[in-house]
This record gives C-alpha cells, structure tokens and sequence, in this order.
C-alpha cells in the first residue's frame, strides 16, 4: 500500500493502475477509522480492482463553532487500518492541496441540503459537495462507498452525481453498529462514560419505531412523538431533530408507505450524533 500527498503523484499512480486494467473504488474520509469504515474498503476490495482511501479532515464541511480543530487525527493508525482491510492507495493531502491560494469554486447541490443536518448546519453540505467532487476528478473512480449512517451525505452526493453526468457508481453500505445498537461514528470517541451509555437510547427508540411500523401504525406524527419521547427519558440527551422523510427526496412525509428515512439526531454534552432506519412498508 502507498500512502501520497499530492493530486499529481496520486493521479499517475492511479492511472497506471487503470493503464493494467484496474478497476478503482474509491473511499472518501475524514480519518479516525472505525469498523464502519473498514467494511466500506472490504466491500470496494469484493467489487474493485484497485482501491484508494482518502483521508482528509474537509475544513469547508466544519461550521464555525464545530470541531475542526479537535476533530480525531491518527493517520499512522488509519493506514494501517486501511492497509488491513485491503487499500491499495492511500491519498491524504493537507489543506493547501486540496484548496490552493485563490480557490473560490464550490459546488452546492440545493433542495435536497435545505432539511436535516443541512438545516442545523448551514453550509456544510457545500464543503461536503465540493470536497467530494473534486476528490472524484482526482481519483476518477468506477465505483464511491458511503455508509448509510450519513443517509443524507449520501443522497446528496448520489443527486450531485446524477446532476452533473459523472460518470461513475455510488455504492452504499449498511450502517455498522457497536454490539448494544449504537451506530458507529468517529465522534464517539468524544463521549464520556456516562454519555456513552446513554446514547444507545438513539438506536433504542429506532427500533421501537420499526416495530410499531411493522404492527401497521402509518402516521408519521405518532412515530416522531414517539421516538422524541422515548429520548426525551433521557436527561443526557438533546434532541436535535426526528423526521419521518421520504427516502429519495428527503422530504417530510405524513403517511408512511413505500420507502422511508427515520432520521435523528441528539447532543449529549457537546457531542453531536446521528443516527437513521430506512423502511419499506
């Protein structure tokens, strides 16, 4: 495995790959690995010829008073993470490569980033698009890997994609949970003892809510009142938003039916989690 920091030395090493008949799966990250990313890398490994790990902590997706700064950074560890689960190439530029002195391009893909996460964050998903579509340009893969658990990340770049004719495949990959629910996250780390017990009510009041879809409730005001409720028993937790949307569009819905996103997230102390549940009923 190969570890570069420049877009001119990963270009040619991909293009060599792609010169020997190679197809390239592609990886996108911040760092601090964790279980959910490595079966993104095994999966492009099943699927792919050659597979590139970005790792680049994106300061255009970080609002001003979110953790860019303290945001986990171990690159010797995810490397050989990385190189564990089967990547070939690992492109991990610093910030002036990425966006050079006059840079002021920036892709912003609307409707879809108004509600969520988008709605808390303003502006993050337009560090999101742009990072990405540039990190495609660069390594110019057949086939990207996101995780379910940025259910949102992931529309938004498969609408990005479809938008403007890129040419390639976006492959997502189910959410990977800690053994007593918790979904995954680089964040985690940041939760105490006590927050990190507690936060396993997020997954808890998910798979309540399955269960009362699956017993035929079809309101989507009852089953947000009731997830919220179910958190709200929690002194740590803050929520931040539960929505019952459609799973393609994002857009809220009233009825159940065909294919939906449970979303949520909630703050314990100053730890912001998501977590999500994709039905069809």
């Amino acid at each position: 495995m190969q570890i570069v920091t420049t877009i001119r030395e990963t270009r040619q090493i991909i293009h060599n790959a792609s010169r020997e008949g190679k197809t390239i799966g592609f990886v996108p990250t911040m760092g601090s690995l964790h279980e959910g990313h490595l079966s993104l890398i095994r999966r492009a490994k099943t699927e792919t010829g050659f597979v590139v790990v970005s790792i680049f902590v994106n300061p255009t997706q970080f609002g001003k008073d979110e953790d860019f700064e303290t945001y986990p950074r171990n690159l010797d560890r995810d490397a050989a993470l990385s190189e564990s689960a089967g990547a070939d190439l690992i492109f991990c530029p610093d910030a002036g490569e990425m966006y050079p002195k006059g840079f002021q391009t920036y892709v912003e893909v609307a409707e879809i980033t108004t509600g969520l996460c988008g709605a808390a964050r303003p502006g993050h998903f337009k560090g999101v698009t742009t990072v990405v579509a540039k990190l495609f340009n660069i390594v110019k893969p057949h086939k990207a890997y996101f995780g379910q658990k940025d259910a949102q990340q992931a529309a938004v770049i498969e609408h990005m994609v479809r938008d403007l004719d890129m040419d390639l495949d976006i492959v997502r990959c189910p959410i990977v949970r800690e053994p007593d629910g918790l979904a995954m996250s680089s964040r985690n780390v940041y939760l105490s003892a006590r927050e990190r017990n507690a936060a396993v009510v997020l997954s808890q009041s998910l798979f309540q809510a399955e269960e009362m879809i699956r017993q035929g409730i079809r309101d989507a005001s009852e089953i947000r009142q009731y997830i919220a409720s179910v958190i709200q028993k929690e002194p740590l937790a803050q929520i931040g938003y539960v929505e019952v949307v459609n799973a393609v569009s994002l857009k809220k819905v009233d009825f159940i039916a065909g294919q939906i996103l449970i979303a949520l997230a909630a703050k314990f102390g100053n730890t912001n989690l998501i977590d999500n549940l994709c039905i069809e009923v």
